[in-house]
């Protein structure tokens, strides 16, 4: 999602956006467009256009293959973001990315998500196109806060950092809502996912990433590597092997505890150099503060072991550099090391076991599975400083240990850890998920009357259209007079009997569409013709008879009259003196496995919904077959229900009877209006904000 992903010079190290795993996408993007059965990969990423940062970012498409490409989709601000401030900007970037691909000549049959913002935008597009979902997520939340609780740092201080509460809430919900699950490694399965309440191992496979053994491997004996010139420069004998540290700058990368250990071992420091590889930088100063803080703390321990002639630190590196690196410590004889605190999988160990080179690596994390599938290295505790300089000085100083390493690592990266076995392992996955859902219909439902209309008011009922007679009666008068060109719909939580009866009752217009139970039934036209696709699609994965069993026994939870239940919705009275929280009502729903979205409304109200179905996604799904975009929606909210009908590319208003505790995550979006005025009169006083009668013209007879 971040954006900084281009099919050529990546920038790995230049944050902590760009880590091996933007390489890895590009990768699996070109791999898997090599094999036959793919007819065309799409990587899709945000659109940056920002002077701080390289114009490739900004390129709507760009070319990776013949069958690959990367597209580049608008989404909150041009300039770069940092992944923690996306967020906000997710049902936008959905939004575009769906306008995108009714563009294009065919949808897609699979989506594949990475990391947990682009797994929120990947559950919104597939419970919408009715297609299976994949996921990696390279790092986890829940994971992340427990480290970073371990080092001392407040929840508060974590939460304003990093969002963590909202990534942790997007993978449970992409984790409930994936049909395959990829991780690299078994530790990565049992660690990371085995925190999450959505744990499901049978929906999870180990598919561990290639490498390209033509561009890392080792080096041959007439091979001139011009980078040596740039190490030797640091060194006072440069003729000893190197032991290699590549990693960006970051504090969980742990270089500073290597730089220690070598500092601290006069047999380690006599047999070989050490050279640090951290990102490219031109001033330390100017970087963030995370690096910042590394980079200065590796010159004052080098400073403080005083380790000038043994210790290279390299300014800057070109992409292309990094084979040309892992050669020249391999025909030194050298060592490669990778001790960060904990590693999801560790790209780089395959690359420098592709280059001929022994490995000594974190205990934590993929390492365990690498060197054990090839034998290559040792593993070490990476806070022990005495264990990380013996395991280095074992094949520094041992050459046939370093020869059968280095042997073994060439052999087993061979057999393990091509592109080509991982494309052919991954395709054999997703072949099972074909068939397992109907896609929604190209085909458009209504006729002429609904659809030659090129924009929508859409608005609840109660707190909305209901509370002010008066104001009511200018809004209809409104409506009937621009019904030529607008189209006009409600979207409410009640059940269709009860709003047609609260509708009669205060004589609001026939809506052309009626979304009632929380976007669990969609009808048209006075004639209330029901889209029985959209019900056949929300059906999937409903449970309502073990939700009601879950629900049973809460204190303060007590279930509706039937009157206000339906096929799809389970509606409960919330007591919030007594009852759990809305928060501790969705950690039980997702420690049963449930699929459901749970809303809660008025602060009084809970009601649970199938995943797929909610008002926004309700109104995408009729944005879709009546041809009206998003951007010419007026949609109108006052309540927790109706949070995604707001949030994205609509023109939204929260009209000022809103109820502020559900609604307050909203008042920081600066594309949703907030009205002065409550009820109708706020979504005319939203219509006369936006132009939107003005701008309405009646189509030609």
């Amino acid at each position: 999602m971040h954006g900084l992903i281009r099919g050529n010079d990546l920038e790995l190290g230049r944050d902590a956006d760009t880590g091996g795993q933007t390489k890895y996408v590009i990768d699996l993007a070109r791999s898997l467009a090599k094999q036959a059965g793919v007819a065309q990969v799409d990587l899709v990423t945000r659109r940056i256009v920002d002077p701080s940062v390289s114009d490739d970012y900004a390129q709507p498409i760009e070319p990776l293959s013949d069958k690959a490409r990367i597209i580049r989709i608008e989404a909150g601000p041009e300039q770069y973001l940092p992944k923690e401030q996306l967020w906000d900007y997710l049902d936008s970037f959905t939004d575009n990315l769906l306008n995108w691909l009714n563009e294009q000549p065919r949808m897609p049959e699979l989506v594949h998500s990475h990391y947990a913002d682009a797994g929120y935008v990947g559950v919104r597009l597939t419970n919408l196109l009715g297609v299976p979902l994949v996921h990696t997520g390279h790092s986890l939340g829940r994971d992340k806060r427990k480290r970073l609780l371990a080092k001392g740092l407040s929840k508060a201080e974590i939460e304003k950092t990093y969002n963590i509460a909202r990534r942790i809430d997007a993978e449970e919900e992409v984790l409930a809502n994936a049909d395959l699950v990829i991780a690299s490694t078994r530790n990565e399965i049992e660690q990371q996912y085995g925190l999450y309440n959505y744990y499901d191992p049978a929906r999870m496979s180990v598919i561990p990433p290639g490498t390209d053994l033509g561009q890392f491997r080792p080096p041959r004996d007439d091979e001139t590597i011009p980078f040596r010139q740039v190490v030797d420069r640091f060194l006072g004998d440069p003729g000893k092997p190197l032991i290699l540290a590549l990693s960006r700058p970051d504090e969980r990368k742990n270089i500073l505890t290597l730089l220690e250990a070598y500092g601290e071992s006069e047999p380690l420091q006599a047999a070989a150099n050490l050279l640090i590889v951290a990102g490219t930088r031109e001033d330390i100063r100017d970087l963030d503060q995370g690096a910042r803080s590394v980079l200065t703390n590796i010159l004052l321990l080098i400073d403080s072991y005083d380790l000038y002639g043994k210790v290279a630190v390299p300014k800057r590196h070109r992409p292309e550099e990094v084979a040309q690196i892992y050669r020249m410590v391999a025909e030194s004889r050298g060592v490669f090391i990778n001790p960060a605190l904990t590693e999801p999988f560790g790209l780089t160990l395959l690359e420098a076991a592709g280059s001929g080179l022994p490995l000594v690596a974190t205990e934590n994390g993929g390492p365990v599975d690498i060197i054990g599938n090839c034998h290559n290295g040792s593993l070490v505790d990476p806070l022990d400083r005495g264990e990380i300089a013996a395991a280095l000085l074992k094949y520094l100083t041992d050459p046939d240990a370093w020869q059968q390493a280095s042997e073994n690592g060439l052999a087993g990266v061979r057999r393990h850890y091509t592109w080509e076995a991982h494309a052919l392992s991954y395709l054999q996955q997703v072949r099972g998920l074909q068939g397992k859902y109907e896609p929604l219909p190209e085909s458009r439902a209504q006729g002429r009357a609904v659809r030659y209309r090129d924009r929508a008011i859409i608005t609840d009922l109660d707190q909305n259209l209901v509370g002010n007679a008066e104001a009511l009666r200018r809004f209809s008068k409104v409506i009937r007079e621009n019904r030529k060109c607008v189209t006009f719909g409600i979207a409410t939580g009640r059940r269709l009997d009860s709003a047609l009866a609260l509708m009669r009752k205060n004589q609001i217009p026939a809506p052309d569409i009626l979304i009632s139970s929380l976007g669990t039934r969609i009808h048209y036209g006075q004639a209330l013709d029901e889209d029985n696709f959209w019900a056949d699609h929300i059906d999937w994965d409903w449970n309502p008879e073990r939700i009601r069993r879950v629900m049973a026994d809460l204190p303060g939870i007590t279930l509706q009259p039937k009157t206000e239940l339906s096929r799809f919705k389970v509606s409960y009275f919330h007591d919030p003196r007594r009852a759990p929280s809305v928060e501790e009502i969705i950690a039980l729903i997702r420690q049963h496995e449930l699929t459901a979205n749970v809303s809660h409304s008025f602060g009084q109200f809970i009601d649970i919904v199938p995943a797929r179905a909610s008002k926004g996604q309700a109104l995408r799904y009729v944005s879709q077959r009546l041809d009206i975009p998003l951007e010419h929606m007026l949609v109108a909210g006052g309540s927790g229900a109706d949070e995604d009908l707001m949030r994205g590319n609509t023109l939204a208003v929260v009209v000022a009877n809103r109820h502020y505790e559900e609604l307050s995550e909203l008042v920081e979006q600066d594309h949703i209006y907030f009205a002065r005025q409550p009820h109708a009169a706020g979504i005319l006083e939203a219509a006369e904000h936006y132009d939107f009668f003005k701008t309405c013209t009646p189509p030609p007879k």
